[in-house]
């Protein structure tokens, strides 16, 4: 039997010193790679990718940090649905840092320092698409904890047929039993409308069915005319099957409306439960009061170098109305209520309209652009008379402020009264109908 060999001890020591060579190259090269912060945050999209079921991508240059709060930065940051032709979030910077006890934890902890993104666009459509297949769950919503808070500037948000520009949101901290206290900011343009605002907002807690309240300035811009106004807000976080929305909403607004030398200054007020859902925001059933701010106008008169720098307050009128309010593809509106009485800075009444004292009962319907440029129907009743009328908003508006033209307003209705009495004369069953003027064709210009 042959004897059994074994080799010489000094070729196992260089064997072992290959075997740690090698390692060590390995360990350098992967050293290397993970020191470069692309490949980094390569493997950090990756992972939330998969965890969502989203091609989560950046292409600029990116940063990471290890040392202390683990930090990572990425830049030209592209979020879609696999196969989607458009990303449901893009944004020209994201930063985010967490504690080594949430990366450790795995998900099961939603501890955050901070968050922050850079010029962010979001598609509203390819959003919803996406929440749309993500699997039902029957856990409660966790809310993450961010110790330094979040801000958000140069944001985008894209619906159909509108948009909010330049959105910008900010604030300190939040926590899942805290209050958030925070501002936002934006312009939002839709229709032909701005709606520039800047508010403060603060949330009870981080929940549902938790009130919210908000402060500060927003205006309505249309072509013509501007509606500047300082809002409060109070109401609850609603989400549910009939959409996301605030319910008990109570919103109130010292508003001023303003177009050329035209300046009425109002207070109204709103309440209903307010929906957003499938592109629609609506209010209904809604409550709405409108009162002339006499305080307002008697010092824009004080001030006033012009007569007509001000107009009196008594063509604001004060009426009460319930109904509803719908945004979306157009804006509806239908109200009924009550004027208490007809204002004076307005064209008087004909008898026997004008002859009575008792409110006014209307009912106003609108459907059309967010401007209120297209047809309005108003329906008008005092004692027995009713008068029913198709107008367009501009139109009186320009109408009021003219020095000179028509005596009557540019409408077409029709009143009718059981009896009117003229120079001491009665008639009975009167019918009475106005046709507005189409405007005169303008003379085409010769060619040249």
């Amino acid at each position: 039997m042959p004897a059994e060999t074994t080799a010489p001890p000094q070729r196992r020591s260089r064997k072992r010193i290959y075997i740690f060579l090698a390692l060590l190259l390995a360990a350098l090269i992967g050293l290397h790679w993970l020191t470069r912060p692309s490949q980094v945050s390569w493997i950090v999209l990756a992972q939330a990718g998969n965890a969502l079921g989203l091609e989560i991508s950046a292409g600029g240059a990116s940063e990471y940090r290890l040392r202390g709060t683990p930090m990572i930065v990425v830049r030209d940051l592209l979020v879609r649905e696999p196969g989607a032709e458009k990303p449901l979030l893009r944004a020209e910077r994201a930063y985010l840092s967490l504690p080594w006890a949430t990366i450790r934890a795995a998900g099961d902890s939603l501890d955050i320092e901070r968050v922050e993104l850079d010029a962010p666009q979001i598609d509203i459509a390819a959003l919803n698409h996406w929440l749309a297949t993500r699997p039902p769950s029957t856990e409660p919503i966790k809310i993450p904890s961010l110790s330094r808070g979040a801000r958000v500037v140069r944001g985008r948000l894209i619906g159909e047929g509108w948009s909010v520009e330049n959105f910008g949101v900010d604030f300190a901290e939040l926590g899942p039993d805290k209050p958030v206290r925070g501002r936002l900011d934006g312009r939002v343009l839709s229709d032909g409308l701005a709606i520039p605002f800047d508010v403060a907002a603060t949330l009870q807690r981080p929940s549902l069915a938790r009130g919210v309240g908000m402060a500060g300035k927003v205006s309505v811009e249309a072509k013509d005319w501007t509606l500047p106004m300082r809002v409060r807000l109070g109401a609850l976080l609603h989400s549910g099957a009939d959409g996301l929305g605030l319910d008990r909403l109570r919103l109130g607004a010292n508003a001023r409306y303003r177009a050329g030398d035209t300046d009425l200054p109002f207070v109204y007020g709103l309440a209903g439960p307010l929906r957003y859902r499938d592109g629609k925001l609506s209010l209904a059933p809604m409550g709405a009061v409108l009162r002339g701010d006499a305080a307002a106008t008697n010092a824009s008169a004080a001030k006033a170098s012009a007569p007509k720098t001000a107009a009196p307050a008594s063509l604001i009128p004060d009426l009460d109305a319930h109904g509803s309010f719908a945004f979306g593809e157009t804006m509806q509106l239908h109200w009924q209520g009550t004027l208490a009485t007809w204002p004076a800075g307005w064209p008087a009444l004909p008898p026997p309209l004008g002859q009575s004292d008792s409110p006014l009962p209307f009912r106003l319907d609108y459907e059309g652009k967010a401007d209120f440029s297209g047809p309005a129907a108003l329906q008008l009743q005092r004692d027995q008379t009713r008068f029913d009328a198709g107008f367009r908003l501009p139109a009186v508006l320009q109408w009021l402020d003219a020095s000179e033209g028509s005596l009557l307003p540019p409408l077409s209705g029709r009143m009718s009264t059981p009896k009117i009495e003229i120079s001491g004369a009665t008639l009975e069953g009167v019918e009475i109908e106005i046709e507005d003027d189409p405007p005169e064709p303008t003379a085409p210009t010769a060619a040249r």
